[in-house]
């Protein structure tokens, strides 16, 4: 399926290491004709890190994708009642994002962006960021997979001596993934093994 004038709401979380990877994809949709809306977490929102400024963060965001920042709860609640998205994706979703999506917490822009979503039975995409996917969040890990209208993009170890627990998706398979869950498909494979990632 193409995704030329399909509208991707991008919702970002802060795994701030990967968002040097993020950022190329969100470009990547556009090119291909869609219309991507960002949304950020408080925490890409308000915090500077080691990696970006984080005014120098949403300026770069809104200039890729040429629309506002949905940035508060109050901005993402009407995602599900106005039918905004034909898809979300959550790259990167942290272990803390990870949780509370399985437990039905919705304090945060992007939890709130990912309820109004699935209010509407339309897909939502997880792009894994976290240190203990194979550990405290296996289990929430494992009842995401198994709910409905929640795909992942394939994710796989990254790096497996230092951080056995540590899950990252491959974040150059995201545009494949958003296809197969326009579908109602999960793509596979899904677990890659060992992707080993410097940072």
């Amino acid at each position: 399926m193409t995704l030329e004038n399909k509208t991707i709401g991008f919702a970002l979380t802060g795994s701030f290491c990967m968002l040097q990877q993020v950022l190329p994809q969100i470009e990547a949709l556009v090119q291909a004709g869609a219309v991507v809306i960002p949304i950020i977490s408080d925490n890409v929102r308000d915090l500077d890190t080691r990696f970006f400024a984080k005014e120098d963060l949403r300026f770069q965001i809104a200039k890729i994708t040429g629309q506002p920042i949905i940035q508060t709860i109050n901005q993402a609640e009407p995602i599900g009642p106005k039918q905004m998205l034909d898809v979300l994706i959550i790259a990167p979703c942290t272990g803390n994002t990870l949780a509370k999506l399985a437990n039905a917490i919705t304090d945060t822009p992007v939890l709130m962006a990912a309820k109004s979503q699935l209010r509407n039975g339309r897909p939502v995409v997880i792009a894994v960021s976290t240190n203990d996917g194979l550990g405290n969040n296996a289990r929430n890990l494992g009842a995401l997979l198994n709910a409905k209208n929640i795909y992942f993009v394939p994710f796989g170890q990254n790096d497996s001596q230092k951080k056995c627990n540590s899950l990252v998706a491959k974040m150059d398979m995201i545009q494949q993934t958003l296809q197969y869950a326009l579908e109602g498909r999960q793509i596979q494979p899904l677990l890659l093994g060992i992707l080993e990632l410097k940072f």
